[in-house]
């Protein structure tokens, strides 16, 4: 089973792609670009949840630290 999250990144002030980008070389955690997903999906990531619970409780740490290293 998978399961996925839509949030939003707005509080960052970076675009999706760049987000995406910063959070996979900093953190190493992958997600998606909203902006994969159409024009409406700026300014959110996907979130996989297809991984161990540990894993995701691993990768919530690293991208609250992201997020507060980035907020706008």
């Amino acid at each position: 089973w998978a399961f996925y999250a839509f949030p939003s990144i707005a509080v960052t002030g970076l675009s999706a792609d760049a987000f995406a980008e910063g959070l996979l070389t900093e953190e190493k955690v992958a997600v998606v670009p909203g902006s994969a997903f159409g024009a409406c999906g700026e300014g959110y990531v996907r979130c996989c949840y297809a991984v161990a619970p540990k894993d995701i409780e691993e990768a919530l740490e690293r991208m609250a630290r992201f997020v507060q290293r980035h907020r706008a």
